[in-house]
């Protein structure tokens, strides 16, 4: 069939909000740490329901956009509201904890292996990237960069050509899976603080210590909204 009569797919209202709410952030000129109006005076304006804007706040809150503070209001995570298609964070969802599955599996035996194998030249690579994660974050950063050598210095140090293959199968994934973790509110400075006692253990050489450090970080990087998101039909 042609791909000018797929069936039509209607536009759920709350996505109407997201776009009226991303088009006001613009105009009203507002940054990070703006608060928005109130969900009750948003749905008077925009002429809907309070459940469909409260439906737009959540999937901007899974897109680490917005902070709902309780009982204080929503305020601007970033200094637009630039969303993701709700298809898009749908797949995501869908596949999120099978990516996260393979990580776990993968990366806690990388960090016990680095742990007896690393040198100490790789030693020092995975302590430099714990260090260019730190100044992301002091920056004002999630630390992402930091995040992905840190971890490519780890498989590196594992001396696993065959783990690392599979790394590299399902490198999309693991970048998904660290930007959806690294925008959660907090989670940078508690990734930081994880990766260093992965480096602790790694550099004492205590292969246990370090596939337990492993294990608990990933376990972390697991709670995240975007899986206790329930999408809208």
């Amino acid at each position: 069939m042609s791909e000018a009569l797929r069936p039509m797919v209607k536009s759920r209202l709350y996505e109407q909000v997201l776009e009226r709410l991303r088009a006001y952030v613009t105009e009203a000129g507002l940054s990070a740490g703006d608060r928005l109006p109130a969900e009750r005076d948003l749905a008077a304006s925009l002429g809907v329901s309070r459940a469909s804007v409260k439906q737009a706040i959540v999937v901007l809150e899974v897109q680490g956009l917005v902070e709902a503070r309780h009982g204080g209001g929503t305020y601007l995570v970033r200094d637009t509201l630039d969303v993701e298609p709700v298809e898009q964070l749908v797949e995501r969802r869908k596949r999120l904890p099978e990516v996260l599955e393979a990580r776990e599996a993968l990366e806690t035996k990388l960090a016990e292996l680095a742990a007896e194998r690393r040198t100490d030249a790789e030693l020092e690579t995975i302590r430099e990237a714990l260090d260019y994660m730190r100044d992301e974050i002091a920056g004002g950063e999630n630390g992402v960069e930091g995040d992905r050598r840190f971890h490519a210095a780890v498989t590196a140090a594992a001396h696993s050509s065959l783990l690392a293959d599979f790394m590299k199968t399902i490198a999309r994934q693991i970048t998904e899976s660290r930007t959806e973790s690294l925008r959660q509110p907090g989670r940078p400075s508690r990734s930081l603080a994880q990766h260093t006692a992965i480096y602790e253990a790694i550099a004492a050489g205590d292969p246990k210590k370090a596939a337990a450090a492993m294990r608990k970080h990933v376990r972390t990087v697991a709670k995240v909204r975007l899986l206790t998101w329930v999408p809208e039909d």
